[in-house]
């Protein structure tokens, strides 16, 4: 049975910190192979993003050369706002022989009760909870009760990396450097088609 990660995110624009997530992510849980799925319209992020051809693009650049790593449009090309328990679903329906791994960041694992179909969420993958700042000791009794058919919780910890795509939009809109920021191929792509730029 092919072990299949899904690691979400708007990815505006794609940068180390979430690369080194993924790698770390996917060793850790013995994965064959991570999904990095770019949302389109993400229900809790409001407000203006890059065009999803742009942030496809970006996450497909980043990923080049790594067979471990796949960049899918399953959401963008899908009407949003999209849910995770609906992308889990139809990852199911396309990959029906493969045991699915939901990374969500500690943070979040405290908001996973408000979103639609918890339940049913964790019985479709195991949800893979990764260290985030201020979380890094969770109590067990903290975490939230889910059905009895849930396939789990796994609790993995990576590199502390202070890098975030605000930050990035924010430095390149001011024409200040974003190298080492993101890969240097993203980099290019990013002055080759003026994004985040002011004017």
């Amino acid at each position: 049975m092919m072990r299949l990660g899904i690691f979400g995110g708007t990815f505006d624009p794609i940068h180390l910190g979430h690369l080194i997530l993924a790698e770390q992510a996917r060793e850790a849980c013995a994965l064959d192979r991570l999904l990095l799925v770019v949302t389109g319209a993400p229900p809790h992020k409001l407000g203006e993003r890059t065009a999803v051809g742009h942030r496809l693009e970006m996450a497909r650049i980043a990923v080049a050369g790594n067979p471990g790593l796949e960049v899918s449009d399953i959401e963008a090309i899908r009407p949003g706002p999209h849910y995770s328990v609906e992308t889990l679903e139809q990852l199911t329906r396309i990959h029906p022989d493969a045991e699915l791994f939901f990374l969500i960041g500690a943070d979040t694992l405290f908001e996973l009760p408000g979103w639609r179909e918890p339940d049913r969420i964790a019985q479709l993958a195991r949800i893979v909870v990764i260290n985030r700042p201020g979380y890094d000791a969770i109590d067990p009794e903290q975490v939230p009760t889910l059905s009895a058919s849930a396939r789990g919780f796994q609790f993995v910890t990576v590199p502390p990396i202070g890098i975030a795509s605000s930050d990035i939009r924010e430095r390149a809109s001011r024409g200040r450097s974003i190298r080492y920021l993101v890969p240097r191929a993203v980099e290019a792509y990013i002055d080759a088609h003026r994004l985040y730029r002011q004017s």
